[in-house]
């Protein structure tokens, strides 16, 4: 009989794992206010760091409400707006968002490549439109996984190809709340919001030139270094 190593579950994953029983449980309603993070840690015995995360992960789920300097409170149910299973994985086991970082270079390396040849000026307009508003994102301090949803959806529709099109459907939530952790995660790191956007720009504009060759060096260069910078937090997360 073969059998898979036992994974040890990271401390960030216990964590949600805790507090989505406390819910379940009815230990925890809706509107409660949670300790904060250094009450949190001390009364977990665990680093803030794993806490922090740990609440970036609930409030991807659509668990917990963060507020700007207001603290964490647990959400109004709403079914519609939790995530999948399949996501809840991802958000859960690291490595499975890095497969997703994997698979978005199959995908988006490719449309990008047709959308700098296939692009309209309606579709230019659309990826513009997702980086202004990334830029705004930004300067105000928020996450903008929207915008950044936004232009890489423009960038596949601009490639006029349904089946590529489909596929980010496919996978178009698991995407998203990826896009989120990440960015929240990245973001973090001294000047990497800036460095996200500016890598979005190349792409655009490479496809606004219509340089296919450029664009598909420019998506997967950023896809790459997003994927280097995710390790790189394992790395110190593990030491």
């Amino acid at each position: 009989m073969n059998f898979k190593p036992v994974k040890v579950k990271k401390i960030y994953a216990e964590i949600v794992e805790q507090i989505k029983d406390q819910i379940k449980a009815g230990k925890l309603s809706s509107g409660d206010k949670l300790p904060t993070l250094k009450e949190f840690a001390e009364n977990l015995q665990v680093g803030q760091s794993a806490v922090r995360e740990a609440l970036t992960v609930l409030e991807a789920m659509g668990l917990v409400e963060i507020r700007q300097g207001g603290g964490a409170y647990i959400r109004r149910s709403q079914t519609d707006e939790t995530i999948e299973p399949l996501s809840m994985m991802l958000l859960l086991e690291r490595d499975l968002s890095l497969e997703v970082l994997h698979v978005r270079k199959f995908l988006e390396v490719g449309a990008a490549g047709l959308a700098a040849t296939q692009r309209t000026a309606e579709e230019l307009l659309t990826m513009e439109k997702a980086l202004r508003k990334m830029e705004k994102d930004i300067q105000s301090g928020n996450l903008g996984e929207k915008a950044d949803w936004e232009f890489h959806y423009a960038v596949a529709e601009a490639s006029h190809n349904s089946l590529l099109i489909r596929l980010m459907h496919t996978v178009a939530d698991n995407m998203r709340v990826s896009m989120k952790t990440n960015r929240r995660l990245l973001f973090e790191q001294n000047g990497m919001p800036k460095k996200l956007y500016e890598e979005h720009k190349k792409i655009y504009e490479a496809i606004k030139n219509q340089n296919s060759m450029l664009a598909e060096q420019n998506m997967y260069d950023h896809l790459y270094r997003v994927e280097l910078y995710m390790g790189h937090i394992d790395l110190v997360e593990k030491k």
